[in-house]
């Protein structure tokens, strides 16, 4: 039985289901353990790294905002020799040539965005509405069955002695391609849902980094929250197309951890 060993330092929209991906039913022939930090990720949050590292996984997957800052970095150098993969968000682009030099895997999804991080507009409510938008368009516009799929394909290969580590930025069109769309307009509305959240993380750049004036990032935040609520309206219409033509692509695991496949609502998966 495969050993997982999860790491969420801070927080995207996929950390909230990322472990969950790999068992979805709870009958699959792996073993997971989660440890988190909370929406902290400093050195000293990535030093408990080194307790879930005397669990000896066979896999480590390492999940936070910003992997080339110096807690996630710190996370990768506890995790030692153990095959790794890094799932982080745009600006860990930044870290690209190092953990490809020190054998890396990552998953670098560009439309997992930053949040609009300001006292003046961010409460615990709409920090839970943006980060359940977020999800919405991962799970529906693929990128968190690319997620799994690698993390999937990572899986089997260590179970056969082998190493497999994607190394992959996930642009719209990566992500979409992942969901089998039937519809070309469903498919069409899942990339331009994936592309606004492209574009939240971007405006949120701004609002938390580079604007100064509280009117203008207080007014910046909240138009990011506001494009990412549509992307997530947007991404629904895209899955309610596929659901009304009754070929929503469903790929559960078998309890082996077999993917299977299936794509209309009465039939078995195969």
């Amino acid at each position: 039985m495969a050993k997982i060993g999860v790491i969420k330092l801070g927080n995207l929209g996929i950390s909230q289901v990322v472990d969950l991906l790999l068992d979805e039913r709870a009958d699959r022939d792996i073993d997971v353990r989660t440890a988190g930090s909370g929406a902290k990720m400093g050195t000293s949050e990535a030093s408990y790294t080194a307790k879930l590292m005397e669990w000896d996984p066979d896999l480590v997957v390492v999940v936070s905002p910003n992997a080339s800052l110096p807690g996630p970095k710190k996370s990768r150098e506890l995790v030692g020799d153990k095959p790794c993969i890094i799932i982080s968000d745009a600006p860990a682009k930044k870290a690209v040539d190092e953990l490809k030099e020190k054998g890396f895997g990552y998953i670098i999804l560009k439309g997992d965005p930053l949040i609009g991080a300001r006292r003046e507009f961010l409460d615990p409510t709409e920090m839970a509405l943006f980060n359940s938008d977020a999800l919405k368009v991962l799970t529906t516009c693929g990128a968190a069955r690319l997620v799994q799929e690698e993390l999937d394909t990572a899986i089997e290969a260590i179970q056969k002695g082998d190493v497999k580590l994607p190394q992959i930025i996930v642009g719209a069109e990566t992500a979409v391609n992942r969901v089998r769309f039937s519809n070309p307009y469903a498919k069409a509305k899942a990339i331009a849902a994936y592309k606004m959240a492209e574009l939240v993380a971007e405006m949120n750049v701004q609002t938390c980094f580079v604007i100064k004036e509280p009117p203008r990032y207080i007014m910046m935040g909240a138009a990011a929250h506001e494009v990412m609520r549509v992307a997530a309206l947007l991404a629904d219409a895209a899955r309610e197309i596929e659901k009304g033509l009754d070929k929503v692509s469903r790929r559960p695991h078998a309890d082996s951890g077999q993917i299977l496949d299936k794509a209309n609502l009465l039939g078995k998966p195969g």
